[in-house]
Formats: structure tokens, sequence, C-alpha cells
């Protein structure tokens, strides 16, 4: 096999601190983030996920038990034991220990992704727990390595390649014709300070760009498994594309972690370095584990395998409660107009169409036309990322516009904000009031917004251009607010 595929000893390096790194910036963004969102008094707080819901259906370490205080000692192992394989320290130790410390990283997100209901229902949440379990395999850096989890990485990359593309040929005629671009740049959850000029590109870069990305995703992963250079060449593709989209938008960790998968395509040679068979042995023992990981590997991916060639191909979706060999694939639609809901407060009791409002500002998703869309990626605002879904579900008329429902989360987004809960005010960029000053109302409005032209630009310095167009949330108080609490429409 070595001969076909190469040396990988330098490969588990990078493969090993690479995925180490990614680890690290998701615990980091947990420990900040999710008792807001889903602690004991968050939006969708897990004791309630968790009542009358059984291990098996959503193994997590929490069944036996929730509180913030837990959740931060699952958060902080996580961010230090990530921190110890980013330094390479258990790499050195006897071989279990970086299997164990690998094992732990990934049974603890596990335990987060599976209680974390719509604020972890992302494709590369799964993508995270799947290259985390196969790297717990790939060995300490003192033994030779072996290419068993390499490959398990690679068919991952294959899948993840394979099915975005597949995907979008399959779900929008954009893609077919080669115009989601078009309007992608523009529409996409979270732009980043070159988007804007992305968006601006010639329709016939667009369109290249269309058609190189289903090259790189449908025709070069079938690559991945030829003999080297070929699967290295595949692999560059794969990297290089994910870099293009790196700078051009924010998708958390999406693209690091595919351009992490990349470099299982490559050799240690094509990477430069030479006679790298070093290291002692793998032992038997460990060997006929690596052999049972291949078994496992192989029989759970006869869905994903099937879903690939499948009319009505699933995207992102997890086969087992342990996140183990997924199917995977984003944008399968692109939106052609970009919608945005922006939350008000006011502190005037009475409300009249003097009435003054001030906005509550995100940290990346657009809302004040004037200001950058910042970078963000890797790191991931799970808040944000919610609101940009909200407008999926509305309907736009000439007139007005139908909000059919609105999600609980949201309404209990509302509710803390009423009454200015600082660990929900922390989500946020810029909150216009405090504890010592709560708001009497808060709504939320509905926009259309649009990239500026370059004479926009000029004459106003906006990068934005928005368009009201309904309300999305009337005026609530906090007294119509539990007056209302157990109703319907808020349930």
């Amino acid at each position: 096999m070595h001969a076909y595929f190469g040396q990988v000893w330098l490969v588990r390096l990078v493969l090993q601190r690479a995925l180490a790194a990614i680890y690290l910036i998701a615990f980091i963004a947990v420990e900040r983030q999710f008792p807001a969102l889903l602690g004991e008094h968050g939006l969708l707080p897990v004791p309630r996920f968790l009542a009358g819901r059984g291990f098996w259906d959503a193994p997590s370490l929490f069944h036996w038990g929730y509180s913030d205080r837990r959740l931060r000692v699952v958060a902080w192992s996580g961010i230090i034991l990530a921190a110890l394989v980013l330094l390479g320290i258990p790499q050195r130790g006897p071989i279990w220990l970086p299997v164990l410390v690998w094992l732990l990283m990934w049974a603890l997100y596990l335990s987060l992704v599976n209680v974390g209901q719509t604020f972890f229902a992302f494709g590369w949440e799964s993508m995270l727990l799947e290259a985390g379990f196969f790297a717990a395999f790939l060995g300490p850096s003192w033994m030779q390595a072996s290419l068993i989890p390499v490959l398990a990485l690679r068919w991952m990359l294959f899948r993840t390649e394979l099915g975005a593309g597949l995907i979008k040929l399959r779900h929008d005629e954009c893609w077919r014709n080669l115009t989601c671009l078009e309007f992608h740049y523009e529409t996409q959850p979270l732009p980043n300070p070159l988007s804007r000029a992305f968006h601006r590109l010639p329709k016939s870069a667009h369109r290249f760009s269309v058609a190189a990305s289903h090259f790189v995703q449908v025709v070069a992963p079938w690559g991945l498994f030829l003999p080297q250079p070929i699967a290295s060449i595949s692999g560059a593709l794969a990297i290089l594309q994910q870099l293009l989209l790196i700078v051009s938008g924010n998708y958390s960790w999406l693209n690091w972690i595919t351009v992490a998968l990349g470099f299982a395509a490559f050799s240690d040679a094509t990477l430069g370095v030479h006679n790298s068979l070093r290291g002692a042995p793998i032992p038997a023992a460990y060997l006929w584990v690596l052999v049972a990981l291949a078994l496992a590997t192989v029989a759970a991916s006869i869905q994903p395998a099937l879903n690939l060639f499948s009319r009505r191909q699933k995207m992102n979706y997890n086969y087992n409660p342990f996140h183990f060999v997924n199917t995977y694939g984003a944008f399968g639609s692109v939106t052609r107009v970009r919608y945005e809901v922006v939350l008000e407060a006011t502190d005037e009791v009475v409300l009249t169409r003097a009435t003054p409002w001030k906005e509550y500002h995100c940290k990346a998703k657009p809302g004040d036309p004037a200001r950058r869309p910042p970078q963000v990626a890797p790191y991931h605002l799970r808040l944000d990322w919610l609101l940009w879904f909200l407008p999926f579900s509305v309907e736009v008329y000439q007139r007005g516009i139908f909000v059919p429902r609105h999600e609980r989360w949201f309404v209990e987004l509302v509710h803390k904000l009423l009454l200015c809960d600082a660990a929900t005010l922390a989500l946020f960029r810029e909150a216009p009031f405090r504890a010592e000053r709560r708001p009497a109302y808060v709504r939320a409005l509905y926009y259309k917004y649009r990239f500026t032209t370059r004479e926009e630009q000029r004459q106003t310095g906006a990068w934005w251009h928005r368009e009201l167009l309904g309300e999305y949330l009337p005026p609530l108080s906090l007294r119509t607010f539990e007056s209302r609490h157990g109703a319907a429409e808020w349930r």
C-alpha cells in the first residue's frame, strides 16, 4: 500500500495539528456561547430537550445531569486537550495516550452536538466529529504512520467534495446554468470584507468559477484513490477551492476542516519529504485495531455511498447518533435576494410614529448599512447564522410580508432582550439597552439588503443598501409577552 499511496509520517503530523486547532476553536466557541443559547436559562435549555429522551436517542454526558458549571468543565476540558494535541504532547507518549485524548475530545464534543438542537445542526459539526474519531487512530509520532486512518480521512474528503458537487447539480438550476455566483456572494450567510469585491466580478468570471467548482467537486475527487501524484493533485485542487471560499466569506470552520482533509490526499514525498519510513513498527495488537476500524468504516459507508448516487440525495445527514461516516453537502440551493431580520428596542412606554427605535447590532450578520462585513471564520457565531435562516419561511408580497410562525428560540431571544439578560446581550456586538435601563418594547423589522454599487459607495460610504419591507415581529413588551407566553403562536 505504501508503494501505491506513499509514506504519510508528515501527513499524519499535519492532520493531527490542523484538526486539533479546529477542535480548539470549536471548544472556545462553546465556552463563550453555549450557556446563553442552550444553558439552564438559555433560549433552548438542554434540560428541557433531554426530558423524555433516552441515551441512545442522543448520546451525551449530560444525560447524567446538566448544569452550566458542568458545561464549562466540558468546554475547558476540550480546550485543554485540544491545546495539548496542538503542541504535540500526547503524541510523544505511549500508543494509548493520543488515542485516549482524541476519543475524549470526540466524546465531549459529541455530548454537545447531540443536545445542541438547531444551534448545532450544521454539517461541519458532524465533519469535526467524524474527522476527530478517525484522527484518534493516527498514532503517536514515534511510531510508523498507518495508511488506514489517513485513507479513512481521504474517503471523508471524497464524500464531502462529491456530495457538495452533486447536491448543487441536482437541487438548483443556477448551478447547472453557471449563474449561482451572481447571487451567492451577496446572499451568503455572513459576508466578509472581500465578499462585495467578489460579487462585483464580471459574469464571465462567475460562470468560469462555477464550472471550475463542478470540476473540482465532481470530477477531481475520483483521483483521490489513484497513485501519486494524481491523488495529491486532487487534494491540492480541493484545498485551492477552499482557500478561495475562505477569502470570500465566513463559513465557520467548514472550509478549514476541508483544507485539513485535503492533506490526507498527499504523501510525504509530494510534501517534499523523502525516506520518511521512520519510527518503531506498528504493534500487532494495534494493527488489529486498525483493521477493525477499516471494516467498521466500510460497513458504515454503505448508506452514505448509496446516497451519493440517489436522485433524492440527502445533504448533511447522520446515519447514526455517533456521527460516524455521514453524508455532506452545502449550498444545494442559492437564495437570489438577501432578506434580514433586524431587532430594535425603545424605552418609550407610549408608541407613536415618532417613537425612536434603536437597533441591536450582531457581531457579523449585516445590520448597519455603513458597517464593513467583518472576518470571523473559522470562529462560529451561532446566533448570527440562525438569524440568517429566519427569512426563509417568510412570504414576501408587493404590499408587505406574511410570517407564518416564529421560531421558539427567536421568541425566547426577544424575551431575554426585554429582560436585558447579560449572557444574551453578550451574543451581540452592541445592545442599546442594559440591565440598569430596560427597554419597554422590542420589535423586529424585515429588510431587503443588497451590496451598494460603486457610485453609491462613493456617495455614501455605505456597504449595504436596505429597503424596509414590513414588520417581522410587532412591538412586544414584557407584560404582553408574559401574558401570551403559553399561546400557540409563541410555541
